[in-house]
């Protein structure tokens, strides 16, 4: 079984709690995440989990299924990159001197589209995104020119054929209505069948 990158995108609802029982069920495994990030989705009250890792389909799809078993986890999806429009964000903080005295580092900024967020005299702060290759290549080059700081985020991820979560939950309650809500019909004679 050949491992390659999965990023699983998995979504929840928000309750508290459930970023360490999905992380325990990696753990329990032995399978780091490389990336972790969640956020709202577009279904309000639901959060979306995208988290990348290093594994086999195989192994990929028994955790799938493994995180779906959690109460709170409503769905969850795996894809290569391929299968997805990624991105990863970075800051970078380098000394403001050599920006302004080397041309080669501003030209290098604008070909990596990175712009700046914060300028002072002793330094300034870029950001830019894009696939985790093009961060290490400006990382790279930084180094060379001083760089002060580097800080990248998780990854984010879009599946390319997918409707969006909100369609399979409309199609979900079309297929499976809720049952009608059916009173209790001794509610109201709780001293007649609840005597002693």
């Amino acid at each position: 079984m050949e491992k390659q990158e999965y990023t699983i995108t998995l979504y929840t609802e928000n309750s508290i709690g459930m970023i360490g029982r999905i992380s325990g069920i990696f753990s329990r495994r032995k399978i780091n995440i490389e990336s972790l990030n969640t956020s709202p989705s577009e279904v309000d009250g639901i959060h979306r989990f995208t988290i990348l890792i290093h594994e086999s389909e195989e192994v990929v799809r028994k955790l799938c299924r493994q995180i779906e078993k959690q109460v709170e986890a409503l769905k969850a999806y795996y894809n290569t990159d391929e299968e997805l429009i990624w991105q990863e964000q970075a800051l970078y903080k380098v000394p403001t001197d050599i920006i302004a005295e080397k041309a080669p580092v501003e030209r290098l900024l604008r070909e990596y589209g990175a712009s700046a967020v914060v300028i002072r005299n002793d330094y300034t702060v870029f950001e830019t995104a894009g696939h985790r290759e093009e961060i290490d290549k400006l990382t790279a080059e930084l180094t060379k020119y001083g760089l002060i700081e580097f800080v990248r985020g998780a990854r984010i991820a879009i599946i390319k054929d997918s409707a969006g979560f909100h369609s399979k939950l409309k199609q979900f309650e079309r297929e499976e209505p809720a049952p009608e809500i059916v009173e209790n019909e001794y509610l109201d004679q709780a001293d007649k069948v609840f005597t002693m």
